[in-house]
């Protein structure tokens, strides 16, 4: 069950955590032992002063090319070159009658689109990063909120994504703390007795999903959403980092296969 949770509406760095509790208490929820807390990265990326004025930033020859080629904004193809981990290519797209291009990246463990660089939900002219050290984040987020609230919860810092080839966008878990996001079934026996193979769960993932649905995309102002009987096992120590859900880009199966692995 996720249970959608209002807040605030911030464009400018916050404190997060007391934040968090008061909106909880004003949705006149309360946090249980064993919740997942689904917070938008965004929002999180806020709170820290993740927010690029566009005018501010300096364009590199590079950069304009790149924004000459794909139909882009210059200052923001600059932001995707200094942000993105790695960048794939590139493609554009009409839409609505215009030309608009996007950069493929790898960022913090995700393959998306502009580094995960979002203009939405932010006044016109500026750009939301994604969360500094995101893993570190959410786990210092759960921690401060465990302390004050007596609950032993996980979190996830969520995001949406583009699935290839398929229209519309999905949850995914940019971060996750408090529980393993990744549930090995290699090795069990399926329905016939067939070992599995390859088969892992994205635990994190799924949650996320079913957050995002009651967050919502737009101008629902619902950055917080608490997921509950997700059936996941919490951690009483350790902590997450994004090794234990992201795999090399090299390895991936749509990287590989559009590109060393043509027939």
């Amino acid at each position: 069950m996720a249970i959608p949770v209002p807040a605030p509406v911030r464009d400018t760095a916050f404190d997060l955590v007391p934040t968090i509790l008061q909106a909880i208490h004003d949705a006149d929820e309360t946090l249980q032992d064993g919740d997942v807390l689904a917070l938008s990265s965004k929002y999180a990326a806020i709170s820290q002063g993740r927010i690029v004025a566009l005018d501010s930033v300096q364009v590199s020859a590079e950069a304009q090319t790149i924004a000459e080629r794909y139909v882009m904004n210059p200052q923001l193809a600059q932001l995707v070159l200094q942000e993105a981990d790695h960048v794939f290519g590139g493609i554009t797209h009409r839409f609505n009658g215009h030309e608009v291009g996007f950069l493929l990246t790898h960022k913090d463990g995700i393959i998306s689109p502009n580094a995960g660089l979002d203009r939405s939900n932010i006044p016109d002219g500026q750009v939301v990063l994604f969360p500094q050290a995101p893993y570190r984040f959410a786990q210092i987020i759960r921690s401060a909120i465990q302390a004050q609230t007596g609950v032993h919860i996980g979190l996830i810092l969520t995001d949406s994504w583009l699935m290839p080839g398929r229209m519309g966008t999905t949850g995914v878990a940019l971060a996750t703390a408090g529980f393993m996001p990744v549930r090995d079934e290699r090795g069990k026996a399926d329905l016939f007795g067939n070992p599995m193979q390859v088969t892992q769960v994205g635990v994190a993932d799924s949650i996320c999903v079913c957050a995002q649905m009651v967050m919502g995309e737009t101008a629902e102002a619902t950055p917080i959403a608490i997921v509950r009987n997700s059936g996941v096992s919490l951690l009483t120590d350790g902590h997450i980092d994004v090794e234990d859900v992201a795999i090399d880009w090299q390895t991936c199966i749509y990287v590989g296969g559009l590109t060393g692995g043509k027939l």
